[in-house]
């Protein structure tokens, strides 16, 4: 997939993975995104790079950050923005994937941004779509999530700049987790080296299967971290891992004040949304000083500012 990604003159013409982004790319575009960050009560920018050109927001699956995110940024860029109603859309009638993006192709629609629940759909419409258009991962079954990756990428790096040092804890259902996959490439192509994976044991990847160390025990994963990066459970999957309850996941994965103690006083902690307090995260963790969570949300604009830019300079 990642060699759909390049032109035939090496520049980035859809993001489908980070796979194959190298780190001078992967910084250009964290640099870039330095440009486009507002501060709180900021009023953002507004710039003419895309005006003139349409972009549509194609979500199979339920989404408030990222949606939301993209249209921001396409917007603040200058573009036209349109966002498909699926379950309102031909889709229903049977259309396929390829029809509904010669379709909006037709329409003069020039990147697609796409999440959806099967594996392979992004690559499916990038190898279909006309030589002008793009096409952007906006998340794909338990794969990839670039954009995520990037934002949570580019969070770190603000807040940690030494890279190389750093030690990260990424806590949670990481078997089936888009955002912990794409996160650990972003952090290993730019070179951070102790990055540890907690959670039960039926929730883990398979040894050998991402980079990092595996833990079943929190406590130890947590322990001298720089960065806790806690991850969404699905409660049909406590069971699967032999959680009882909710209660019973808090305790032993939950991110509270006590197991925080743990990580370095300066540590910073993490969440791509959407939350369950009191499952993954207690609310005086998610809303207290430590908590970079909403700056996530925040920088996620700035990062899809720059991925959208990027396509036209």
């Amino acid at each position: 997939m990642s060699d759909l990604q390049f032109d035939a003159r090496g520049r980035l013409r859809h993001l489908l993975t980070l796979e194959g982004i190298g780190r001078p790319l992967l910084t250009s575009l964290l640099d870039r995104a330095e440009a486009f960050r507002v501060a709180p009560g900021e009023a953002p920018r507004r710039h003419t790079w895309l005006a003139g050109r349409t972009v549509a927001n194609l979500f199979f699956e339920p989404s408030t950050r990222t949606r939301a995110s993209f249209e921001l940024a396409a917007r603040r860029l200058g573009a036209d923005v349109i966002n498909l109603d699926i379950q309102a859309s031909s889709a229903v009638k049977g259309e396929s994937l390829e029809d509904t993006l010669y379709t909006l192709e037709a329409m003069n629609v020039d990147v697609f941004v796409v999440r959806h629940k099967d594996v392979g759909v992004q690559a499916l419409m990038a190898s279909h779509a006309a030589p002008h258009v793009h096409v952007l991962n906006a998340g794909e079954a338990h794969l990839s999530h670039p954009t995520q990756g990037l934002l949570d990428a580019f969070t770190i790096r603000r807040h940690k700049p030494d890279l190389a040092n750093l030690s990260v804890a990424i806590v949670g259902d990481i078997k089936h987790s888009r955002v912990a996959r794409s996160a650990l490439r972003a952090l290993v192509t730019l070179g951070v080296r102790d990055i540890r994976l907690a959670g039960p044991k039926t929730l883990l990847p398979k040894k050998g299967e991402l980079k990092g160390e595996l833990f079943t025990d929190a406590d130890k994963a947590v322990r001298g971290a720089d960065v806790v990066m806690m991850l969404r459970i699905q409660k049909e999957r406590m069971q699967k891992a032999a959680v009882p309850s909710a209660a019973a996941y808090f305790k032993r994965y939950g991110l509270d004040a006590r197991r925080l103690k743990l990580a370095k006083p300066d540590a910073i902690v993490m969440h791509p949304g959407p939350m369950n307090r009191g499952i993954e995260i207690s609310a005086e963790v998610a809303d207290g000083p430590r908590s970079v969570i909403r700056e996530q949300v925040s920088n996620g604009v700035a990062v899809r500012m720059a991925v959208l830019q990027g396509f036209y300079t």
